[in-house]
């Protein structure tokens, strides 16, 4: 503009008229309504552009810049960019998940939630040949994008759509397509009732459910399953809540179905992946349609560290994933597993024992007068495993669990009833039933002890954790674990891997709080490294220890 001229139209119309000088008006197929209207206001009320601006302009997107996205953050606050869930992507991230995209070799490419066009550009300056599919709902980052477009000589192979991602539509190519991007995070109650329907219908369609409190980056993931075919691949960069929140389950799904996850590397916040905000983030990659043997996880606690996004080691097994609802668990406190040895939770599931709801009533010594099927020898102390030794071999001394079925009238005689219901009739006098573990129950008095573990295991101590072979078949309620394996394991295997967790387990491994107590939660305690099982498999039979 020239220099005697007085700036009067707003932010948004200079933006959208230095895009239109650099080209953004033919380029990227046909314009929007919205976008007709944007370019019409603001050739009307902008002046026009100095011509070294443009060249400015034009030499920064040629270097990698990104001078109208720089822009734009000028003209809306962090408050207005939340509110449209727009967090643009510092080009240390956009470049490696770009490099990871392009090495897929794909004839197509995707850019969802395109924003100013940082990812578009990025690939266009890579192969400005390549078929790209930039995709916005805002028709102002669509006229950034197509800017960068222009300048970067990208020819009718290149489409820029305005409009809703979750409702895109794409034609057949002959190849694979990926999908690259950073979804837009706009919490539920910012979503239109009727996206939300649309949600509920698509997550059906893939045999999924999905909460109603999911952000609109889970319903990207979504509508990536519904686009995309068998081969293609995708990469997203997205807040990492999705790991473990309730709401994230439609994510979790798609990764171990449809979507075919492959790689999840969590950014610690200090890397900072979305400016201007200190959150932690995760990139996903993952190929459509391919079955899901596991995924890969990684913590990232630099920039320096995201510019490789090949496999991390030790990918964590589907069986694993699907029974885990809280996934970053896998990355927190990893230990690196050796050569020849896999992680516990590849052989075993870990269950913590049962919760009783009131120990005073459900624990007994002396049988509370109760028939002898409703009570179950149970590892009830800490200090009870870990004075056995490498075996529970004497249940004498364990207390008893009442554990009584929720159909009483079926499962005792008569005479055993009335024991049963005078118990219960005192257990009510100390509002027993009224406890929060006993009103979520089937029945209130039906603890449901799982059944015997053959390896019993405890979990917070000031000392590393007892690993016990279970002899007597004793149940256990909360104050232990449960190691339960995925196959069937000889005498000799189990006894090797008792004593290979007995002996190579140390407090470092897992939590340790204030006062010096180490806790070891289930998925924790699967994360510990034991030898492959075709190592322990090879003392079946016998009864050796690793070490002999």
């Amino acid at each position: 503009m020239s220099h005697n001229e007085e700036v009067t139209a707003p932010l948004s119309d200079q933006i959208v008229r230095l895009a239109v000088a650099l080209g953004a008006a033919e380029a990227g197929g046909p314009l929007s309504a919205e976008e007709s209207e944007l370019i019409e206001r603001a050739v009307t009320s902008s002046p026009v552009p100095l011509k070294s601006e443009v060249v400015a302009a034009a030499s920064s997107l040629r270097s990698g810049g990104d001078p109208l996205g720089a822009m734009f953050y000028d003209l809306r606050d962090a408050a207005e960019r939340r509110g449209s869930g727009t967090v643009y992507t510092p080009d240390a991230i956009v470049r490696p998940m770009v490099e990871w995209t392009l090495a897929q070799q794909p004839a197509r490419v995707v850019d969802a939630g395109c924003g100013s066009g940082r990812y578009t550009a990025a690939i266009l300056k890579h192969d400005p040949h390549l078929a790209v599919v930039a995709i916005d709902l805002d028709p102002l980052a669509t006229v950034m994008t197509r800017a960068a477009v222009a300048v970067l000589g990208a020819g009718d192979t290149t489409r820029v759509i305005q409009g809703d991602f979750t409702r895109a539509r794409l034609p057949k190519v002959d190849g694979s397509t990926a999908f690259v991007g950073n979804p837009p995070y706009l919490r539920h109650h910012q979503i239109p009732a009727k996206t939300k329907a649309w949600a509920q219908l698509a997550a059906g369609s893939l045999g999924l459910k999905i909460s109603g409190l999911a952000g609109l980056h889970a319903l990207f993931f979504l509508a990536t399953g519904l686009l995309g075919q068998k081969g293609d691949t995708g990469c997203y960069v997205t807040s990492s809540e999705w790991l473990d929140v309730n709401y994230g389950s439609i994510v979790r799904g798609l990764l171990t179905g449809p979507l075919g996850g492959e790689h999840i590397h969590i950014l610690s916040p200090e890397v900072e992946a979305f400016e201007g905000t200190q959150t932690t983030a995760t990139i996903t990659t993952f190929r459509i349609g391919e079955p899901v043997a596991g995924i890969g996880f990684r913590s990232v606690s630099s920039v320096a560290e995201i510019r490789d996004l090949t496999a991390p080691p030790n990918p964590v097994a589907h069986a694993r994933l699907v029974e885990t609802s809280r996934w970053s668990t896998f990355v927190r406190t990893r230990t690196q597993v050796p050569a020849d040895h896999v992680e516990l939770g590849e052989i075993m599931r870990v269950h913590r024992g049962a919760v009783t709801g009131a120990n005073a009533v459900w624990v007994t010594s002396d049988g509370a007068g109760l028939p002898e099927s409703a009570l179950r020898p149970a590892v009830t102390k800490a200090f009870e495993l870990f004075a056995a030794g490498q075996e529970l071999l004497d249940d004498s001394s364990l207390r008893r669990v009442i554990d009584l079925p929720t159909d009483l009238e079926s499962a005792f005689e008569s005479r055993e009833l009335r024991r049963v219901k005078r118990f219960l009739t005192e257990a009510r006098k100390l509002d027993v039933h009224k406890g929060y573990v006993a009103r979520t129950r089937k029945a209130w008095w039906s603890v449901g002890l799982r059944e015997p573990a053959p390896i019993l295991a405890t979990y917070m101590a000031r000392r590393p954790p007892a690993f016990v072979i279970n002899r007597v078949k004793a149940r256990h309620i909360n104050i232990a674990h449960g190691l339960y394996p995925r196959q069937e394991l000889p005498e000799g295997a189990l006894r090797a891997l008792a004593h290979s967790l007995s002996t190579g387990v140390s407090l470092s491994q897992g939590r340790t709080y204030s006062g010096g107590l180490t806790k070891f939660e289930p998925r924790e305690m699967e994360r510990l490294p034991v030898p492959d099982l075709a190592t322990l498999m090879s003392y079946a039979g016998n009864s050796p220890t690793l070490d002999d």
